[in-house]
This record gives C-alpha cells, structure tokens and sequence, in this order.
C-alpha cells in the first residue's frame, strides 16, 4: 500500500492541489444552488474541513511516517574486559569474547568480530567492553552503533612519538606519555645499553629525552620507566633510522675573517657540505672561494645562504631582490646577527632588529650527568679523539647579540640553558628564514665540545636548507607483527622487503580513492622496506610482545575515535530507518472520507 518510491514532495503537491479544486467545487456549487437546497452553514464548514484532512491522512497512508527502531545489542568482550563493571541493561543481552578476551562468564567464544556479526545479524549496537578493538576486527563494524566501556589506562608507556629518519651525527627526540607511575624517571638507552639521557616526567606524566643517531642504518634505543626506588615499571623499544642524505649546498658570505667562520668551513668539511665560503676584505678583495654573482641562477644552485651583518650589508638593491625571489622559491637563509643588520634587509627577510650589546649565555647540558654525557660523545676515533676531560669541565661561556624573538609565526631554533631562544626561524613562500645570535661557537670546539659544536650547526642547516624530495608514502606510525598495517600515497609497483628478504606487492584498495591506501599484514618483526624503483622508505615493525602498554592504550583511543564517529553517523541516520505500518493510517482515512461521503448526500428537511 506503501509508495516508498514516490517522492513525498510530488505527493504533498498533488494531494494540496486535490483539496484547492475541491474547495473551489463546494464553493461554486453552494452559490449556485437555491436557498431549500444549499444547506446549512455548519454543513459546509465541515466539508471544507474534512478536505484537508482526508489529503493529510492519504498522505500517511502512501508514505506512513518513519520510526526509529531498536536494533538489538550485542555486548563484545575484550581483552581486560573484566576490569570493567557492565550496567544492569546488560546482563540480559547476548555476549561475545573475542580472542584477546580472558572470559569466564559463559560469553560466546568467536575468532572475530566479523564471525560475531554473521552469528547475531540483529545487533545494531555493539556494547565494547575492555581495551577496545583490535585492527582485524575495525572493519567489520560498518556502520553499526558503538558504545565503548574502556577499561583503565595501562601503568607505563602509553604513549610513544615516533622518531623520523635522521642524518648520521645528528640529534633526536624522544618523547611520549606514561601512566599511572608515580614520581617516575624516564631513561633513554642507546644500542649498546648505555644510558644516554634520563629525566622525570611532568605533572601530565609527559617526558622529553634527546639522543644521537651515530652510524647509517637502522637502530634500535630502548626507552625505560623507573619507579622511585629504582625498579623498572615498562619499557618499550624506540626505532631510530639514520638514513645518510645529500648534503645541502652551502653559500656562506663573510664581511671579514673570524674564528667563528673558520671552524664553520672546518665542521663542514669534515662531514662532507660543499661550502662555498667567500670572505671580503674591503675594496674588491676577497679571501676564501671564487666570488660568484648574487643572481637568479647562482641562488638556485644553493640551497642554504649564510649571511653575517657585514656581508648583508653590502647586498645592493638588485641583490635584495634576487634573493627575496629566491627565498620564496625555497632557498633558505641564516642571518648570523653579530652586528647591526641593515633596515633593508631586515623588511625584505621580515627578520628583527639586532643591539649592538653582547650578552653572556650557558648552553643546556647534553646529558642529566656525566656519565651519560661521555655516552653520548662516544669513544671517538684515532683520527679525531675525545677528550675526556671536557665533560666534568662543563661547556664553555659563551656570547650573543641582543635580539628578541618576534612573537608570532617563528619557531625557535636554539635555547639556552634557560630556556630563552638563541635562534628562530619562520617561513618565507616555500623557503625559510633563520636568525643566529650566537657570536663564538668556536670555543666550544678549543673547550674539547667539537661534537656539541657539529650538533648546533649541523640543527640549523637541516632545518632551513631547502627540503628534499618527498617521501614515496605515509608508512605507519605504529606496526605490528600479526596485525593489518595501512600505508597510504603509494605508486602501483610499491613492494615491501621483510627482514627475511621475502617481497610482498602491494594491492591498493579502490575504496581509498586519492589517498591510494593499501593494507599489510607484517608476519614477522624488524625492520621492513617499502620500495618504489631505486627508493626506499624504511619502518619498523614491533614484535606482538614488544610494548604491551603502547599497545594497549592505542587500541584503546582508536575504538573512542571510532565510536565517536560511529555515534555521529547513527545521530545523522535516525531519519532513515524504516517507515511504520500503514493500516492505521487506511483506517483513519476510510472513516474519515466515509463521514465525507455520507455529509455530500445529507439534505436538510424543506421548509
């Protein structure tokens, strides 16, 4: 009886068009219709009001309005489910346990989600119970309702800021969040176990450690909370890639010759830029390397540009301009501000004013102690020792230009030890523009702290040196042997190197549309490689046992993400459930017009 296909516009239109023509009948007929004839005034005024009302009852009985219906629900166990207390409502439904779910409450054991759905196809709500779940099982939810009991955060890591590849020689960070360890200390140990960094955690349980990538290739670091008394509560490994990249191509311009240069050519001969350093002397000399025009095409040959304020001084008009366009077309710059820099140069770099005053400044110790301090440096080699008198000497005063950072857009680059910034950067259209107030960095080198020296520089020019190709894909964050890994942005003849040297093609799912996802299930743990062509993307993938904690707390925020949205999607889908019976609606319609029926043959008496 029901027309679910009849757009309910067209049938409104056509009902309320229906009751104006019979208005204007009843109308024309009673003024054409002598006085014995007409009827009564009431008669009429009820004729006129059952026109609408017939149309309106029609209408539902086409297109009967939708109810919200109650699908039924499904409680899933997982693993810790028991940690949780389930509301009454509950305890009537049917219950399932996943594989992961230690249940001993009489639930249905099922392999997976998907199995669960096909033996109990009337849930339309899932109730999730536990630490959530896993990948396997995400994509069988479709576009059921969730609601998600979680158990309590694990004690330890939860969670774990994956570390980008890094250049041999420079400095990374490691941090995350820990849960529920009182007063606890985090430790960051390198390869060979020894302790490079340590620290506590914050009010929010939070923690920052630095470490050091030395040699090319993969590394395995090893971050471990310890509780007040010393015990190990957790511990997870941390992946590090050192991946070598091409050295940036160095233009640096010297108004005079100085220390702080000298040791800037040395550092970067001995890791292998290509500097090309000129140095003037006054009226056309110049020390160092050929001279080269400041023009489109010398800039475009470079990817990182070293100024101090004497050579940015003398940059002319046309020179400025050359170099605005090139900075907006990804160059990047270094002022070093050890002296006043010119107004011009200043508006054209949108960088600010430099004091001509010198400040005395410390700089953060590498290590909380002496001990993993001389870790960090290393045993050296017999070309270059270390001196291992340099540590317990502490790092040497040094000085800086007064300069404030501009408040707005910039990052800082460098700090001192108290945290005030000593360097920043911002970006220019596709370049980047930095600041450098630190006028003798070259007394950390004679103070025995060549390697604090190569960190500081080698920092900034990785930082504004024009960026390289970009990554062939988005590889994981965070995989794990056994379980689906998505990678998304990859070419179709993308194949992925297990640590056994077994080759895997990578199919891309259509449904992804631009972003070109595919799925991978790793089998075993280590380190894997995606390769396109010649290039290669590297990552990690953690054993099952490895980080239990870090697992735990990410499947336990990708289920609150996923009911969040599930909930969303079910609030926007109410007025699409299925439409209620229509007989009511007949009943009420066939009365109705019955009385309508029976008032069109009704005459009053004559006389």
């Amino acid at each position: 009886m029901t027309l679910p296909a009849l757009p309910p516009w067209l049938l409104a239109c056509l009902l309320a068009l229906g009751v104006l023509l019979a208005w204007a009948r009843l109308i024309a007929r009673r003024r054409g219709a002598s006085t014995d004839v007409r009827g009564s005034r009431s008669r009429f005024l009820l004729l006129c009001a059952l026109q609408p009302i017939c149309a309106l009852l029609l209408y539902f009985t086409l297109l009967p309005p939708r109810q919200a219906s109650t699908p039924g629900t499904l409680v899933v166990m997982t693993a810790n489910a028991g940690q949780v207390a389930l509301p009454a409502a509950l305890q009537g439904q049917p219950r399932v346990a996943l594989p992961e779910a230690t249940a001993t409450d009489g639930s249905e054991r099922v392999p997976d989600l998907g199995t669960a759905l096909r033996r109990h196809p009337d849930a339309g709500t899932l109730h999730v119970v536990g630490d959530g779940l896993e990948a396997r099982d995400r994509d069988a939810l479709g576009d059921r309702r969730i609601v998600f009991s979680p158990a309590a955060l694990p004690r330890g890591v939860v969670e774990l800021a994956p570390v980008g590849d890094v250049a041999p020689g420079d400095t990374f960070i490691a941090s995350g969040r820990v849960n529920d360890v009182p007063k606890a200390t985090v430790m960051l140990f390198d390869p060979a176990g020894q302790r490079i960094d340590a620290g506590p955690v914050d009010a929010r349980g939070r923690f920052r450690l630095t470490g050091v990538a030395r040699l090319p290739g993969p590394a395995l670091f090893r971050v471990e909370v310890r509780e007040a008394g010393g015990r190990v509560a957790d511990a997870a490994s941390l992946p590090v890639w050192t991946q070598p990249s091409p050295p940036p191509r160095a233009w640096v311009l010297a108004g005079a010759p100085n220390a702080e240069g000298k040791y800037l050519r040395r550092w970067a001969t001995d890791v292998g830029i290509p500097l090309h350093l000129q140095i003037s002397l006054g009226g056309g000399i110049q020390l160092g390397d050929a001279p080269l025009p400041m023009n489109a095409e010398t800039l475009r040959r470079f990817d990182l540009l070293v100024l101090d304020a004497r050579s940015a001084a003398g940059l002319g008009e046309a020179q400025r301009a050359a170099l605005g366009a090139a900075v907006r077309d990804g160059l990047g710059v270094l002022v070093r501000a050890d002296g006043p820099i010119p107004a011009p140069v200043q508006r054209l770099l949108g960088i600010p004013a430099v004091g001509s005053e010198e400040v005395e400044f410390h700089l953060p110790r590498p290590a909380p102690d002496d001990d993993a301090w001389r870790a960090r440096r290393g045993a050296g080699t017999a070309d270059l020792p270390v001196d291992a008198d340099a540590v317990p000497a502490g790092l040497p005063v040094l000085t800086r230009r007064t300069a404030r950072m501009p408040v707005g857009d910039d990052v800082a680059l460098l700090r001192d030890a108290t945290g005030a910034p000593l360097a920043w950067w911002h970006v220019m259209g596709r370049g980047r523009v930095g600041v450098w107030t630190p006028a003798d960095t070259y007394t950390l080198v004679l103070a025995g702290h060549a390697d604090v020296h190569a960190a500081l520089w080698s920092q900034a020019f990785a930082t504004l040196a024009r960026a390289g190709a970009p990554a062939i894909a988005a590889i994981p964050d965070e995989a794990r042997a056994g379980e689906r890994a998505a990678l998304c942005g990859i070419a179709d003849e993308a194949r992925i190197v297990a640590p056994d040297g077994t080759t895997t093609r990578m199919l891309r799912d259509p449904a992804t549309g631009n972003a070109r996802c595919a799925g991978f299930w790793p089998r075993d743990a280590g380190w894997h490689q995606l390769k396109v062509g010649d290039a290669a993307t590297p990552f990690f993938v953690r054993a099952r046992d490895d980080a239990p904690s870090l697992h735990r707390a990410a499947v336990r925020l990708q289920t609150l993400q996923r009911a969040a949205r599930a909930e969303a999607a079910a609030t926007l889908a109410v007025s699409e459930g299925a439409r209620g019976p229509a007989w009511p609606w007949f009943l009420a319609w066939l009365a109705a017009s019955a009385l309508l029926w029976w008032l069109e043959r009704r005459r009053s008496a004559p006389g």
